[in-house]
């Protein structure tokens, strides 16, 4: 099982991901767009993301807005699998 990571450890590896933040005892990602079809899509993406991980983040698509939030549950916080699907997230998203 992955171990969750220290709070030190997360901002550290964050400074990497441009607008990724740690709030919650979670990893969380907030993106606007220019329409709903655009988050949707962006939204799609991390879903196939998620289900080729095995690594399912919480999902709020809003008008324009998505959010993203990442903790390993069975860790009770942050771990590296976490910050890989940001990683991979961040690059999908370029």
């Amino acid at each position: 099982m992955p171990e969750a990571l220290s709070p030190e450890q997360i901002h550290a590896s964050l400074r990497d991901l441009p607008g990724w933040t740690f709030e919650n005892g979670a990893i969380r990602l907030e993106r606007e767009f220019g329409s709903y079809s655009e988050g949707v899509l962006f939204a799609n993406g991390a879903a196939a993301l998620a289900e080729a991980m095995d690594h399912h983040p919480d999902l709020t698509i809003g008008y324009r807005r998505v959010v993203v939030s990442l903790s390993t549950h069975s860790a009770g916080g942050v771990t590296e699998l976490d910050l890989e699907f940001a990683r991979r997230l961040t690059a999908l998203g370029r």
